[in-house]
């Protein structure tokens, strides 16, 4: 870990009581739902943290995590920390309480930028945030039923929905594509590879 890094893992650690995770040359904080938004906070107003920009925030679902079902909270909020400041950068990750009904506050009343990236996280994963002030689906459909980019959504949807010229308007009908699996193949002449082929 470069110096820099150390100092901020230091300082994180004074600071919050909480050490962050080093993987790749980047530092991991994560903290618990319940202690979410004093955290955010605390990393934006603290002089020896200032992270005064959020770059990115996105929603993951860890329902499988590589080869294997991840045990514990399913869904997360991950927030990509950026401090002018002292020139340092941090991920801050936050898995929801409930699976069942994934909620975290909302973070808007200290980075208003996040305004979008929350509602994109509620749009794509349902992970709903408290207090935000315009919280609705923002890349789906209103009408859209589910969460696309949750690992149990079909493929295909439920619904799709196309435009009637008889009654001049957009229906929405089940889903009439029959899922199929595309195994890619390979065609090659009989002697490929002969003769410097």
């Amino acid at each position: 870990m470069s110096a820099k890094l150390q100092r901020l893992s230091d300082t994180l650690e004074s600071v919050l009581g909480a050490k962050p995770v080093t993987r790749l040359g980047e530092l991991t904080l994560e903290v618990p739902a319940a202690d979410y938004l004093r955290t955010a906070q605390a990393l934006r107003d603290h002089p020896g943290l200032r992270f005064e920009q959020l770059i990115d925030l996105c929603g993951v679902d860890y329902s499988t995590y590589g080869d294997r079902p991840r045990e514990g909270a399913r869904y997360a909020a991950v927030l990509h920390l950026l401090s002018v400041t002292h020139n340092w950068r941090l991920r801050l990750r936050t898995f929801c309480a409930d699976d069942a009904f994934p909620l975290l506050p909302s973070v808007t009343g200290l980075w208003p930028g996040v305004n979008w990236f929350e509602r994109e996280a509620f749009d794509l994963f349902g992970i709903v945030f408290e207090g935000h002030p315009d919280l609705r689906r923002i890349l789906t459909d209103y009408g859209f039923v589910g969460h696309p980019f949750r690992k149990d959504f079909p493929i295909s949807g439920h619904v799709e929905m196309r435009y009637d010229p008889e009654q001049k308007r957009v229906i929405y009908e089940p889903v009439t594509i029959e899922p199929r699996e595309v195994t890619p193949r390979v065609v090659r002449d009989a002697n490929y590879g002969e003769n410097g082929r």
